[in-house]
């Protein structure tokens, strides 16, 4: 019994960071109604990012602190994002869904080939940023990285969920959500609103990928993660901030679960095929997601 609450426990805090990572998908979706299907690409630049500030920065003998570097990599992926979304995606508003969509394929590639071409395609070092090891809990041990990124996740959807119902930024972001038409009525810019959604969906990427890299491999796959994170943001709901995480545990739950005890008879399949099988069944009898708006349309 210790052994089964064991692996709740590991599957429970992976699918908090999980939904950090479907955070990033939310806020933007809420804004631009833009599934970017590059954003574990854009996790990848976040972490690169840091590593060029910290390891690599060292290699060529700058000494960067740590908060300096963390800052600066902010800073980076603040440019990056309204990069991306002045010059991709902003020009493509009012197009077809389908247009977006080659849109998002495309920068994926774009992304990968500039990460291979800038870093190259060898694996490094990950900067570690978050203790290492584990904290003994009663009969349990929980790994004191993922401990502290499921905290700093339970946070930040706290924070988020205050800043778009609470601030009068949010509650401009908040009605472009609801409707791009009312909200130019209202007076509220949905071009900036758009470009601020996308500086929090590159920020909060980047942080998830110091919660999920911290002391491990740095590669071009790790952009794997922003596959696994979209059935997390597409079943807690694409609008839903405080979905995510909750969408998270239960697919984190599910994988674990399935690794230890389905993989052995499916050649190691279950865990990765669940979450899409779990995802797919949720979404035919509630399109919207767990906890995503639900349309109402008069005819």
């Amino acid at each position: 019994m210790i052994e089964f609450f064991q692996i709740l426990i590991e599957g429970a805090l992976v699918g908090l960071v999980y939904g950090l990572v479907a955070i990033s998908f939310v806020v933007i979706y809420r804004a631009s109604k833009i599934i970017n299907l590059a954003q574990g690409e854009v996790l990848v630049f976040g972490a690169f990012m840091l590593w060029t500030f910290t390891e690599g920065a060292a290699g060529v003998g700058w000494d960067i602190p740590l908060p300096v570097a963390l800052l600066l990599t902010v800073g980076a992926c603040t440019v990056f994002g309204v990069t991306v979304e002045r010059t991709i995606f902003r020009p493509l508003i009012g197009q077809s869904a389908f247009t977006i969509f080659m849109a998002g394929v495309a920068l994926l590639i774009l992304l990968r080939g500039l990460a291979q071409l800038i870093w190259g395609a060898e694996s490094r070092s990950a900067p570690v940023i978050l203790p290492e090891g584990a904290i003994e809990i009663g009969p349990f041990l929980v790994n004191s990285r993922l401990l502290i990124g499921a905290i700093f996740t339970l946070v930040l959807t706290q924070a988020l969920h205050v800043f778009f119902t609470r601030s009068r930024l949010g509650l401009r972001l908040a009605a472009v959500a609801e409707d791009h038409t009312t909200a130019l009525s209202l007076g509220v810019s949905v071009r900036q609103a758009i470009g601020v959604a996308w500086v929090l969906g590159t920020v909060v990427a980047a942080a998830a990928a110091v919660v999920l890299l911290s002391g491990s491999i740095l590669s071009l796959e790790v952009a794997v993660i922003g596959f696994k994170a979209l059935p997390v943001a597409l079943l807690g709901g694409m609008e839903s901030i405080r979905g995510a995480p909750l969408a998270g545990l239960l697919i984190g739950i599910l994988e674990v679960l399935a690794s230890a005890y389905l993989d052995p008879l499916t050649n190691g399949a279950a865990s990765g095929v669940l979450p899409y099988a779990v995802m797919i069944a949720v979404l035919l009898i509630r399109p919207y997601g767990l906890f995503g708006w639900r349309k109402i349309e008069r005819l």
